[in-house]
Order: C-alpha cells, then structure tokens, then sequence
C-alpha cells in the first residue's frame, strides 16, 4: 500500500472545491452571472455540485465553493444546491491556484482527497469524477482529467511518459513540440488531501501570465518524488460555457443525454430532437412523447401517458394512462390522475383532476379539484383570481360542467351535477341537481328585418 492510498474498505474523506471560472460573465453579455444560466432547468453550477457531490457520498465529505466578491446571488445558488456547503471569496484573480487557496480554511481541515472543479462545465459526469478520485486513492499524489482535443488549440497540454504524468504545460508555454500533443487539460483535478496545501503553496508564477496555475501541482509532486495520472473522457465532457454560443452547445448535449436516457428506459419519442426535458424530468415505461412537447422542472409522467405534440408541462404530474395535448399547458401544480384527459388548447394550473376525468378542449382550469370521471365541457374556466386573493374550485366525481361556463371560485359543484351551458356559476351547486346560471331567452319576431331597414341608406334627392 502506497503512503497515500486509503486503506481497503475504508471510506474516503472528500472535500469537493468549486471555483468560478476566470473572466465570469463578460462574454455571456448578461447581467446574470455567468454559472447561473441554465442548462436543461438547472443553473450551471447546480449541475456541477450535483455531479460532484455523486462522486463522493461519505458522511465526512464536504463541499467549499469559491466565488467572487458581492456575489451573494452565486453563494445562495451553492448554498441551495449543497446545503452546508462553504462559500470563500477570492478577492482579486490570480488564477486557478490562487482561487483553490481562496479556501484554504476548508483544505486545511484535513481530507483524504480534494477534488477541484469549475463551475462552468456542466456535462460532467459522475463517474469520471469518481475516477479521478480513484486515482488518488490508489496512490497518486494528483490526478488530472484529460480528452483528446479534435482542435487542441488554446488548451493546456498534458505531457505522459509511460502512462504516467509527468507535466501539464500551458499553451502559451509550451514548445513546438509540445503544442503538438493531443491530450488536453480539463481542469479538472484532485489533489491528495494530505498534500494539497504543500502542493498548492508551493506553486509560483513564472509564467507568461504571471498567475499561480493549478496545473503546476503535477510539477510541484514530481519534485518531491510523488506520482501523478490522467484519467480521460470525451470532449463533449470536459466542455466549459464561456458565451451563448457555448451555452447552446451545453444545452443541446445535455438534451441528447437526457433523451436518449428516456428512451432506453421504454419511453417513445417521436421526434426526439424536438422534445426539450428538464434535468429532474421522471418519464415511465411505454409513454409516447410526440414532437415539440417541452418539459420544464419537476415534470413526472408515469407509465402509459401521452404527451402529444405542442404541449408544455412544468412542475406537473401525469399518472398512468393520461392523455395531455395536443396544444395544452400543465403548470406547476398540475396533477393528471390515471387515465385522465386534457385536450387541445386546454391550461391547467395547481389542479387535481381525478380518474377518467375530462377537460377536452379550450378551458383553463386553475386551482381547482376535479373529481373522478368529472366531464368539464369546451369553453369552461374557473375563475380562481379577484386580483387579491386565489380561491379554489371543486368540482365532484361524475360532476358534467357544460361549454362555455365560468365557475365562480370559491364554489362547489357536487358529485353527479350538471352545470348548463353558458352558466355563470356563484353558488354551489348540490350534488345531482342541475344549475343553469344565464339570462333567459327573448325572441322578437321580425326585429333583425326592422333594425336593417332602418339602418339601410335613403336614395339622394
């Protein structure tokens, strides 16, 4: 067993450190800081502590997130995301050393690895992390994430001898030789957590940028003896955002993934590349998601349903058998028992629609219950808001709503009853009873000839 190796069946100690990436946010042209625009619902730097964190798992690992000042926005971003996560400011950029040692506090406590990310690649993937910290825990004093480069142009290059290496040389560093090697840094890296501090001080800055780079632990471990290893994966992975265009990119790798997951675990897409989910999106075995359909955050749909084409779901759930679409909206709070039916043009906002239950076609239905095989007819909305307060609509089992009714919450219309066409409804309704809430009938006979003669112009004379 080598001096830094963790012992057989023991569970490692990890301290994940993320740091921001240099230059935040001045080519995303945005107010936004740069690690908190989204990628598949969930900011950049979410889906970096997520990863991360999957990595470790034990009780005793921790999590440091280093960010720049005034940036309470990103602190409380780290903070939701990891709770007890640390926050260290790094008060003036001096690179990528510079920022690790922003939490030095955190390091300092002792573990037995550190792994140091940037919160800037999204695609990361759990597994590759846990590789990394692998590395460490069967020896090596520093392990580095590498992907051959199909244009290696601007990125650090990784130097190995027999497998092993032995420097990470910087671009605007490197020989001629040098720049012709493939194997590029990721930036990502762990460090032995029983050396970082040695490592990471021991660190200078003569360079062409005069900043303390992170790279340069692999140099510092080589010269106290250490070993040092790459641990590679694809290019897609290693992907940092630095502007819209990157951030497009991101997105449309993480969608493939997300799609391609849902799909091997039984669901049907027709027309995969036009459907957009979410990173939480939970999507059964036999659904058919036909094209166009978007799930934002917090979406379930359970084995059995239909999406069909044109429909927006967020913060939804669809039980088995439901049937949404075309053209509809579920928002948050919406919940689709089984076999239920939402139609085309049809809005559903904090709602429960029972079993069997139908809203086929042109309602809004907000705030509401509505009970097992309940029919609500074309036409129908619940009118939930008087401009200060939400009030609730229930709506009973086997209950039939006719076209064109406003339900005026809050309101019950009970089991069994019926509701005429055209009702304006504001009181309940009791259960198998039938309201018809509008004006009465008049017929004049003869009016409509009237009224156009009257209004048909007079011959000039």
């Amino acid at each position: 067993m080598t001096q830094n190796s963790v012992r057989p069946g023991a569970q490692a100690r990890s301290l994940l450190v993320v740091v921001l990436a240099a230059g935040e946010g001045t080519r995303m042209k945005s107010a936004t800081p740069k690690v908190l625009h989204e990628v598949a619902g969930r900011p950049m730097l979410a889906h970096v502590l997520a990863q991360a964190i999957g990595a470790g798992g034990g009780a005793g690992d921790a999590v440091a997130v280093v960010v720049g000042p005034q940036r309470e926005d990103v602190a409380a971003c780290a903070r939701a995301s990891a709770p007890g996560a640390q926050t260290f400011v790094q008060a003036e950029r001096r690179g990528t050393a510079h920022a690790v040692l922003a939490a030095r506090a955190a390091i300092a406590r002792g573990y037995d690895d550190v792994l140091v990310v940037f919160a800037d690649t999204p695609l990361l993937r759990t597994e590759s992390l846990a590789a990394l910290r692998a590395r460490i825990a069967q020896g090596a004093a520093v392990a580095a994430m590498g992907f051959e480069a199909r244009d290696p142009t601007g990125y650090g290059r990784l130097l190995l001898e027999g497998g092993e290496l032995v420097a990470i040389r910087e671009q605007k560093d490197a020989s001629a030789q040098e720049l012709a090697v493939r194997a590029c840094n990721a930036g990502i890296m762990a460090l032995d957590g029983r050396r970082a501090l040695e490592l990471l001080d021991s660190v200078g800055c003569d360079n062409a940028q005069k900043e303390f780079y992170l790279t340069d632990c692999v140099q510092a471990a080589r010269a106290r003896g250490l070993s040092c290893a790459a641990v590679f994966v694809e290019e897609e992975e290693a992907m940092g955002v630095n502007d819209r265009v990157q951030l497009a990119a991101a997105e449309a790798a993480m969608q493939g993934r997300l799609r391609e997951a849902a799909m091997r675990a039984g669901a049907t897409m027709t027309a995969p590349e036009t459907v957009f989910l979410s990173f939480d999106t939970k999507i059964g075995r036999d659904v058919l998601i036909e094209p166009h359909v978007v799930c934002g955050p917090g979406v379930e749909i359970a084995d059995g349903a239909t999406i069909h084409a044109f429909c927006h779901l967020q913060g939804a759930r669809v039980a088995q058998g439901a049937n949404v679409g075309p053209f509809a909206r579920l928002r948050p709070g919406a919940d689709l028992g089984p076999d239920a039916k939402v139609g085309n043009f049809v809005e559903i906002k904090a709602a429960t629609l029972g079993a069997g239950a139908k809203v086929s076609h042109l309602s809004y239905i907000g705030d509401a219950q509505v009970g097992a095989q309940a029919n609500v007819g074309a036409g129908v909305i619940t009118c939930n808001y008087d401009g200060f307060g939400k009030f609730r609509t229930n709506i009973g089992e086997g209950a039939f709503v006719g076209s064109n009714s406003s339900l005026v919450a809050p309101v019950t219309v009970g089991a069994g009853a019926y509701v005429g066409s055209g009702s304006v409804v504001t009181q309940d309704v009791p259960p198998d009873s039938l309201a018809v809430a509008r004006g009465r009938q008049v017929d004049k006979p003869g009016w409509a000839a009237a009224f156009r003669a009257r209004q048909t112009p007079k011959p000039k004379g």
